[in-house]
């Protein structure tokens, strides 16, 4: 399996020395990604606003990978402002309410006090994953029903 970085060309990738994804196998990390507009080159004061443009970072960084929203398996955001929930929730959900990932909600503080939200994610890439085996069964046990192996069990 190779490693593959994914940039942005944020200057702070190679000042910091990360990348904006990594794809290792079958697995995409995507590095907290924050409602900054990169082409133009600002951020919004709106937490609404910034929202909508993180999935939109997040969208570029995990189609960069191979990878989409539907592949996304853990999600962490953190936001300055535990208030600002409720008023977020619908605009992520409206991404991600199908998906259902695993997800956690943080407060923190950031080195730029302009951003309100940031959001980073896990995803496994569809097709690529190995099946999970079944637990092994006695040849025996296969060819009965269920109904038959539990009359079995409690006759014994």
């Amino acid at each position: 399996m190779s490693r593959r970085l994914i940039s942005s060309g944020s200057k702070f990738e190679s000042i910091l020395g990360y990348s904006r994804a990594v794809v290792d196998g079958e697995w995409v990390f995507l590095s907290g990604t924050t409602g900054f507009d990169y082409k133009a080159h600002t951020i919004h004061p709106g937490v609404i606003e910034q929202t909508e443009q993180m999935l939109d970072n997040m969208a570029w960084g995990l189609k960069q990978a191979g990878a989409r929203f539907e592949d996304v398996v853990r999600l962490r955001l953190y936001m300055t402002h535990w208030q600002d929930f409720e008023r977020v929730a619908p605009v992520i959900g409206k991404r991600f309410c199908h998906i259902r990932p695993a997800q956690t909600m943080i407060t923190a503080s950031f080195a730029d006090p302009r951003i309100l939200i940031e959001m980073e994610a896990t995803a496994l890439l569809r097709g690529k994953a190995k099946p999970v085996k079944a637990a092994a069964k006695s040849k025996r046990a296969a060819k009965k029903p269920v109904k038959a192996r539990a009359k079995a069990r409690r006759k014994r």
